[in-house]
């Protein structure tokens, strides 16, 4: 477990390729998405926070605080990222680093946030993000809280792109391989979500 990492469930998309509502509580073999999620996530990291827009009551049993964006029009994973690290920074200024998961990511590796530290501290760099199989996934990464104002200031600028931003300060990459599960797939679909059942399935 990293007593210095802060892990935050980007829960704050649209979900437009699902039909709408959220992701997270989807439901997969009989529980929603983000308990899976959870599951392998919260004994890696000293805490968990969601970010998602909007109400935050729908994720009120979970008992994890709620971080909206903090601006305005959805402008994508960075500002769902950026916002963990403000909530970083204010009530736990002791943790000096945010790990970012997507909330349709059931498989996640349990050993996520130790390699993107190993990896980050091998290649002598300030930010990871995870690659399976050779593709890399921006949103699922390592961010310094000491970097927040550096990404304040490019989302105000306009900047959207994960991997264009962290190519500015270096970003390495902790690789895990695609089978039998690629521990980042992720439901965008209806049909992604039964793809997951069935891969829960065959290897129950």
């Amino acid at each position: 477990m990293r007593s210095d990492t802060l892990a935050v469930v980007l829960a704050g998309g649209l979900a437009r390729r699902m039909g709408g509502g959220d992701k997270p509580l989807r439901t997969l073999a009989g529980r929603p998405l983000l308990d899976h999620l959870l599951d392998r996530l919260t004994p890696q990291v000293a805490g968990v926070v969601l970010n998602a827009n909007g109400d935050p009551a729908r994720f009120a049993s979970y008992g994890l605080p709620v971080i909206a964006d903090g601006l305005p029009d959805h402008p994508g994973p960075l500002a769902g990222i950026l916002a963990a690290l403000d909530h970083a920074a204010a009530a736990h200024p002791d943790l000096d680093w945010v790990l970012s998961v997507t909330g349709d990511a059931p498989f996640i590796p349990a050993d996520l946030a130790a390699r993107l530290h190993a990896a980050r501290e091998q290649a002598g760099v300030k930010l990871a993000c995870a690659r399976s199989a050779g593709q890399t996934h921006p949103p699922i990464g390592l961010w310094p809280v000491a970097l927040r104002e550096e990404l304040r200031a490019a989302l105000l600028a306009g900047e959207r792109k994960i991997d264009r931003w962290t190519a500015r300060f270096g970003c390495a990459h902790a690789d895990w391989p695609a089978e039998p599960i690629d521990p980042f797939f992720n439901a965008n679909t209806p049909e992604d979500l039964d793809a997951a059942e069935a891969l829960i399935a065959r290897d129950a």
